[in-house]
This record gives structure tokens, C-alpha cells and sequence, in this order.
């Protein structure tokens, strides 16, 4: 699975791309910068959801969730956003949450 890494991409997907949301998580969507480009993926947690242990689970969860559905599809790249309760959901749970929003967004493909 391909992540975005940099500064630099990750503010060019916040500032172009565009945001979903659903109770058990957040998620930005933007076309990629160079026609052919694979599609890309990162997971946040930010610190305000607690401990290092809850925001690491919640990432795995994330992560999990995306591995199932497919993603990153090519040609997009997102960021899924923790939200409290995230953590407390089930695997099923989620990715029936990121199969809504990738539907939403159209890259449900």
C-alpha cells in the first residue's frame, strides 16, 4: 500500500481535495498531481482522540478498513481521519463506513 509521506502532499490534498465525512471517520479525496500516477494513502489520528495506544489502534483500524475495500484505487489520493469512535468500532463496521464514503466521493470503482 502506497502512503503519502511529505508536507507538501499532504497540504496539496487538503487544499485541493475534498472532505467526507461519517461518524466513524473523516475522509479527503484529491486526483493525483501527474496523469498515471498510483493512487495514495495516509491515516491520521490526531492527539486529541488520547494515548499513543488508542491513536495507534485507530490507525490500524483505518488501515485494516482500506486494505479491505480496495484502496487507494489509481489516479486518487486520500486521507482517512480518525474520530473517537473509531476505535470502539468493529472491522465490518468500518468498512462498511469507508464503502459509503468511497461511494459518495465516486472512486467506489
Amino acid at each position: 500500500m502506497r502512503t503519502i509521506k511529505s508536507r507538501r502532499d499532504f497540504e496539496r490534498v487538503f487544499h485541493q481535495g475534498r472532505s467526507y465525512r461519517h461518524p466513524l471517520m473523516r475522509m479527503t479525496v484529491c486526483s493525483v498531481e501527474h496523469e498515471g500516477d498510483p493512487g495514495r494513502v495516509a491515516f491520521v489520528a490526531a492527539k486529541r482522540l488520547g494515548c499513543a495506544v488508542v491513536r495507534n489502534r485507530s490507525k490500524r483500524v483505518l488501515r485494516e478498513a482500506a486494505r479491505a475495500c480496495g484502496l487507494p484505487r489509481p489516479g486518487y489520493e486520500l486521507i482517512l481521519f480518525a474520530t473517537p469512535r473509531t476505535r470502539t468500532s468493529s472491522p465490518s463496521e468500518m468498512q462498511a463506513a469507508l464503502r459509503s464514503l468511497s461511494a459518495r466521493a465516486g472512486i467506489d470503482g
